[in-house]
């Protein structure tokens, strides 16, 4: 789909334009998100990206649409398994609740503007270079394998990792928070705050997310602005998911082996992709393998919709059955009267 400039540049106004209304009318005072006002805005962001795709399907047709949708859906779901490591960030340096909106809000912003880079490096490559089809493909498959073989990524995930460490070793910082500031001037010297160091954490993590999450939305579409629609759409209602789901995310057991289906399914058609796509001289003698299937973005965007589905009704079938087969709690016999 051909882009203009202007679209560009009005598509990149708008999403900044939401984020000033949440830092106006959310943030203008630091507060518990309460869960209906998170279902408030998580409703808000899911008519903007459903409008968003109505009008990819009147000016680029249902086939860029489907893409679009695809890969929001797409999105979203790993953006569900990402909130594991962001709870695990925020208690693990233990983030007051008023200033956890902050955190992510901003921690967000990061993610964009790296995704963005990402997003314009990976669009150049899939349009110069057929192998990287290959690359992105082998990624997704080997991640899927680990998603349903070995999901031990939460537990080895290290919230004070390299980067953060670093950090600490070259700045001072205090040990409590003040308030949502990130710097604080203390001696004459400039001390960085806790805050500052989850903001470090919390943009890492979603560098390594990134790592997943860009070969896939570029196995639905290779068009740079639907990928970066997608993925702005998904980040911009992740935070208000956050406070929404709490500790049900827990309750979503085999989300992991659905995000391990989607994810094969659409390395899978990256591999397809690359066989039609193919320069590489050692298959086919250098030439485009035309006789295997391609999948077209409605079989992906069913294929993703059932699998979410059924993922998710199969965790709420366990946790019930789970909660039922679970002893109840003591009852404490009443003190004899005196």
């Amino acid at each position: 789909m051909s882009v203009p400039a202007w679209l560009w540049a009005a598509t990149i106004a708008a999403l900044l334009g939401l984020i000033l209304v949440d830092l106006v009318i959310v943030n203008r005072k630091p507060h518990k998100v309460t869960i209906a006002e998170s279902a408030r805005w998580i409703s808000f962001y899911i008519g903007c990206a459903i409008a968003f795709g109505a009008g990819v399907w009147v000016f680029g047709g249902d086939d860029q649409a489907a893409a679009y949708f695809t890969g929001y859906i797409t999105e979203y779901s790993l953006s569900v398994d990402n909130l594991f490591i962001f709870m695990l960030i925020m208690a693990n340096f233990a983030v007051p609740v008023i200033h956890q909106h902050r955190v992510l809000l901003i921690g967000i912003l990061m993610a964009l503007v790296m995704r963005g880079i990402f997003i314009g490096v990976g669009a150049q490559a899939v349009q110069r270079f057929s192998w990287v089809f290959w690359l992105f493909g082998g990624i997704l498959i080997y991640t899927a394998w680990k998603l349903a073989f070995n999901n031990k990524d939460d537990d080895e995930y290290d919230p004070n990792g390299g980067v953060v460490r670093l950090v600490r070793k070259l700045f001072p910082v205090t040990d409590e928070y003040h308030g949502s500031k990130l710097t604080i001037k203390r001696d004459g010297r400039r001390w960085l705050t806790p805050m500052f160091i989850v903001m470090i954490a919390i943009g890492g993590a979603d560098l390594v997310f990134a790592v997943d999450s860009i070969p896939a939305i570029f196995g639905i579409t290779q068009d740079a602005y639907l990928v970066f629609a997608a993925n702005a759409f998904a980040l911009m209602g992740l935070r208000q998911l956050y406070f929404l789901l709490g500790g049900l995310v827990e309750k979503l057991v085999y989300l992991s082996y659905g995000l391990a289906v989607i994810l094969g399914f659409i390395g899978v058609k990256l591999v397809l992709h690359a066989l039609h796509e193919n320069e590489l001289p050692f298959i086919n003698g250098g030439e485009h393998v035309t006789w295997v299937p391609e999948i077209n973005n409605w079989v992906s965007l069913g294929v993703i919709v059932t699998v979410l589905a059924v993922t998710t009704v199969l965790s709420v079938l366990k946790s019930k059955r789970d909660a039922r087969r679970s002893p109840a709690p003591p009852v404490s016999e009443p003190e004899p009267a005196e």
